[in-house]
């Protein structure tokens, strides 16, 4: 260990809802305790204590590493309130033991999780993924378009439900809200049981609840696309005139991606899972399909935009590259290939965004 880092306190927490396990380190000794959830007051009187134990300065500085998770940044953001410098890494690129069965319990954890910290400020800045803790602002802007995705899928999942009720009963036909007269009669023109007309009501209301609340967010979306007024915003009005290009996927892919710092077409192509995965040892070789790593939502939407720009931008250079390429085969091999297109294209987009770059033979909306 080096004398700078001999000179710093190393921290790992394991958040957890009744405890926090700390794990102390001054690049020598591992010291260990817990505090209860949510109390800063104890953590700040352990590191104090830690300092002390383990013969450090009272100024000495501390840096801490937490796992991203459940809990998402507000304690990297409370952290920082208190002067302690710490990061955010992504647990599953943090190295284990690759045995079948080996012990895992929070203890085990904490201490690993620090001793890797010393190693990567210590030079191995390889050993774990660091993530970026986006600000309060464009965190809460992404809230409207994830409970959007939510409602809708609530609101399939009740429309089944209540459709399987009505069929379960011999109901004709599935019940439209807007023509929903009571009493409800099943196939000999009976009426239904008075449990089953009431659950029917009860299912009624919640689509409806469900129908409401949907249509609010989508009527918060169309003014903010008409007259942006911040960064992310103005990238997704940008990004819908193209042809192909819906005001949904241009407001996810905003929202998404817009306050990340993504420098080449790597990081790009990486933030979204859609890079390759080889597997190229010795005389095996062979390709383990993309990585699924990164924003599922970003993934998901550039699939879709993937074969929308086929249909809808016949003439651009993705579009003939995808034909000359993979037109020939199956649909297997066009499935395969959609993913290509749907990586070139989020490129082809942040290009767009970035230096203004147009695709090639791509066209607007107003043509």
């Amino acid at each position: 260990m080096t004398t700078a880092a001999a000179a710093e306190l190393f921290m790992a927490l394991e958040l957890s809802k009744r405890h926090w396990k700390l794990a102390f380190s001054n690049g020598v000794k591992v010291r260990q305790v817990n505090v209860p959830a949510g109390d800063f007051a104890g953590l700040l009187e352990q590191i104090a204590r830690a300092k002390a134990r383990l013969g450090l300065p009272a100024e000495t500085p501390v840096r801490s590493v937490d796992e991203a998770g459940r809990e998402g940044f507000w304690m990297d953001r409370r952290l920082g309130e208190l002067g302690v410098a710490n990061l955010v890494v992504d647990a599953a690129s943090i190295e284990v033991n690759r045995r079948q069965r080996r012990a895992k319990t929070d203890r085990l954890d904490a201490g690993r999780l620090v001793r890797m910290w010393m190693r990567y400020h210590g030079g191995e800045q390889t050993l774990g993924r660091v993530g970026r803790v986006p600000s309060p602002e464009p965190e809460e802007a992404r809230r409207w378009h994830r409970e959007l995705e939510r409602l809708k899928k609530e609101r399939t999942a009740q429309r089944a439900r209540r459709l399987s009720l009505e069929s379960w009963h011999g109901v004709a036909g599935q019940l439209s809200q807007r023509l929903w007269k009571p009493p409800v009669r099943d196939w000999p023109g009976l009426r239904l049981p008075a449990a089953v007309a009431e659950e029917l009501e009860r299912e009624r209301q919640r689509l409806g609840l469900v129908d409401a609340q949907i249509a609010a967010l989508e009527k918060r979306q169309e003014p903010a696309l008409a007259s942006p007024q911040t960064e992310a915003q103005r990238q997704a009005a940008k990004l819908a005139r193209w042809r192909g290009v819906g005001p949904v996927s241009a407001w996810v892919l905003a929202q998404e991606l817009g306050w990340r710092a993504l420098a080449n077409r790597r990081q790009v192509g990486a933030v979204a899972g859609l890079t390759g995965t080889p597997d190229d040892s010795g005389a095996s070789r062979r390709d383990q399909a993309i990585s699924k790593a990164g924003n599922k939502r970003v993934r998901w939407v550039m699939v879709e935009l993937a074969w929308a720009w086929l249909r809808l931008q016949p003439d651009s250079a993705l579009t003939h590259w995808f034909w000359d390429r993979f037109g020939h085969g199956g649909a297997r091999q066009r499935r395969v290939g959609i993913v290509a297109v749907a990586r070139k294209l989020l490129v082809a987009l942040w290009k767009y965004l970035e230096p203004d770059e147009v695709p090639a033979g791509a066209v607007l909306k107003s043509a």
